[in-house]
């Protein structure tokens, strides 16, 4: 589990590959990640945009931006939590991914929330230490 706290929003990542919907032979892999956003603060917070930035084992570099997450802004009041699950594909057979979540308070105060980077690994990445 990964985790980054960011003005009292808590995001955690959960990274699990997908061995069942992976084709490591056709140079295809997929991921999905659990997210959980809790608001540890005070304040009322609106989930409103999302950024990622998928970067694959070759060093290309994907980038996702788009309006809350899973089809909702979730508002999330002092205390409360959500939690979805997500996925990506990638031509490699590990990545990284990190990103932001954009929050407005209710008097509208903009900020980005840090989305911890979390590794993607399958058992097909072979692992050297040198």
């Amino acid at each position: 589990m990964y985790t980054a706290i960011t003005r009292d929003i808590r995001v955690s990542v959960d990274p699990i590959y997908l061995e069942d919907q992976s084709q490591p032979e056709d140079g295809q892999y997929v991921w999905a990640y659990h997210v959980r956003i809790e608001n540890i603060g005070t304040q009322t917070v609106t989930l409103r945009h999302r950024y990622w930035r998928i970067t694959d084992a070759r060093g290309k570099v994907h980038e996702v931006r788009g309006a809350g997450v899973v089809g909702e802004q979730p508002i999330l009041e002092p205390g409360a939590v959500f939690e979805y699950t997500s996925g990506t594909p990638l031509g490699t057979p590990s990545g990284i991914m990190l990103g932001t979540y954009s929050m407005e308070t209710p008097e509208g105060d903009e900020f980005d929330v840090a989305i911890p980077a979390f590794s993607l690994d399958s058992p097909y990445m072979p692992v050297s230490i040198q």
